[in-house]
């Protein structure tokens, strides 16, 4: 049971230690706008990567998966409540294997 203990806490020193070491060396950096901006735009570009492929491989008909990507988007887009986005998307692909 310590051994146990002893590795959890080796574990969360391991995963705190490199978000607190550029968080106390690397505040006082004033970064250029452009950069600045890039930055600000990077968690969107890297969940559309992870986001993307799912949706293609969601169903075995790819106009299906498409269709339930783009009413899921269009629904984003207009900013409805994520649970009808989902609901949304999963009746698109329901809609269009109903119609395929």
């Amino acid at each position: 049971m310590i051994s146990l203990l002893l590795l959890v806490l080796a574990m969360a020193l391991v995963t705190y230690i490199p978000r607190l070491v550029p968080l106390l060396w690397l505040r006082d950096i004033k970064l250029r706008p452009f950069l600045k901006r890039f930055l600000l735009f990077t968690p969107y570009a890297v969940l559309a990567s992870l986001i993307f492929p799912g949706i293609l491989q969601a169903t075995t008909s790819l106009t299906s998966a498409v269709a339930g990507g783009v009413v899921s988007a269009t629904l984003a887009l207009l900013r409805v409540n994520l649970m009808f986005v989902v609901i949304g998307g999963i009746a698109g692909v329901y809609l269009m294997n109903l119609f395929l």
